[in-house]
């Protein structure tokens, strides 16, 4: 009997309903629009600087409001405001098809900053670490890797449909929004179940639980947590991997089709190249933070991104230039791919590691805010000094620099000794 309950340990259904919504809710709010761009300026008649003021928003409004959505989640808990959340995103996506203007846009990219604190990154991995200890590492990367799924196959889809002269990006946006409210807001109305104990079971599907860190005897207090050195690090390092990561891949495919002189259906493969790259460094450095410190991994996957960043320029002896090799630029979304996904990934479960569960809520609404900000200011930035000077040189080597700095922030990571707190 006992056999038959750890072989369909319901913490399995949960952990699937969750990768299923954020399979979907970073995608479609952040990767698919970014694909959309050159369409998106044809239409509207816009710059790199205003349409990516959309995503800006988003970014920058979803930092904005997650601290205060980490004090919702650990007073209500995370399932409530989950699905008020993905309600409000679902017919904030069916709302997209039919903007008559880059205003409407910036409208809903406002709304669906709202949506995405609520429904996206931080409840879902609360939900699944109620639900996993020992395999932790494991099914949150795969809960994270889920959203690089996202951008590497939700392009890819609607492209045809997206390219079709007939059809065009509404119709390919609108034929997602329908995906969106059967396989994201059914599960989070149906099977996703907040915590084992609502059911009767423990963590793992096990008659016992070793670790202890579970019920809060390893976690520290809130303010020991604000005045550490880990919290600070972890927040300033994670706004610079995020201003990197976001401000490159907002303006990738305009870059690979504007200045690489790529065809939108060439931008898109690579994009998605670099995506299937994120997805596999995200379940790997998952995977291999089980067995080393994940503060170490996260440093591993830093440089690699660093290294990533260095593809996109030719090296002459007098000057710096951007590349136009196609090998190169393949290459970049191999190795900047594999940085941002494992990247992405560890920043949650170094935050899980070092504080334990009791204040995670808060904890990571806190580091939410810093990232986003740095995510919302590399959009804004990259694209602003793009459309000045009609090159993407400076901003990528600016990339390059920040990244550099996320490097020495991550090394200066320090776990907190808990029996002092």
């Amino acid at each position: 009997m006992h056999d038959n309950k750890a072989q369909f340990f319901y913490g399995w259904y949960v952990a699937i309903g969750c990768t299923l919504i954020y399979f979907f809710t970073n995608a479609m709010t952040l990767f698919v629009p970014q694909t959309l761009f050159p369409r998106l300026m044809e239409e509207f008649g816009s710059n790199e600087a205003e349409i990516s003021l959309t995503v800006t928003i988003t970014l920058f409004f979803a930092a904005l409001f997650a601290p205060f959505a980490g004090i919702l989640i650990d007073r209500f808990g995370p399932l409530k405001i989950m699905r008020i959340g993905i309600v409000l995103m679902a017919i904030t996506y069916s709302l997209y098809s039919f903007s008559d203007s880059i205003s409407d846009l910036y409208r809903l990219h406002f709304l669906l900053a709202i949506g995405l604190v609520l429904s996206g990154l931080v409840v879902n991995v609360i939900i699944v670490s109620n639900w996993f200890v020992k395999h932790r590492g494991k099914v949150i990367g795969m809960l994270i890797a889920s959203s690089s799924l996202g951008g590497a196959t939700l392009p890819l889809l609607i492209s045809p449909i997206v390219n079709d002269p007939d059809l065009g990006w509404r119709w390919g946006f609108g034929l997602l929004s329908t995906l969106f409210w059967l396989f994201a807001v059914v599960p989070a109305y149906t099977f996703i179940k907040e915590k084992p104990s609502n059911l009767g079971l423990l963590p793992d599907g096990l008659p016992t639980t070793l670790e202890p860190s579970d019920d809060g005897l390893d976690s520290v207090s809130l303010l020991t947590a604000l005045k550490s050195r880990a919290l600070w690090c972890l927040g300033i390092g994670s706004a610079c991997l995020w201003f990197s990561i976001q401000g490159l891949n907002s303006q990738i495919t305009i870059f690979f089709e504007q200045e690489a002189a790529f065809s939108p259906q060439q931008a898109i493969f690579l994009f998605s190249t670099l995506f299937w790259f994120s997805f596999i460094g995200k379940f790997a450095f998952g995977a291999i933070s089980d067995t080393i410190p994940k503060r170490t991994v996260l440093l591993i996957t830093s440089i690699i991104l660093f290294l990533g960043t260095l593809l996109l320029f030719d090296y002459d002896p007098n000057q710096i230039t951007l590349t136009k090799n196609s090998t190169k630029l393949s290459l970049f979304t191999v190795i900047f791919g594999l940085g941002f996904g494992g990247s992405f990934s560890m920043i949650q479960l170094v935050a899980v590691e070092i504080f334990g569960p009791a204040y995670l809520g808060r904890i990571l609404g806190i580091i939410t805010f810093i990232d986003g900000m740095g995510a919302a200011l590399g959009t804004s930035l990259l694209s602003q000094i793009k459309t000045d000077t009609g090159s993407y040189l400076l901003p990528f080597l600016i990339v390059t620099m920040v990244s550099l700095i996320a490097i020495i922030n991550v090394f200066l990571i320090k776990p907190i000794e808990k029996n002092n707190t």
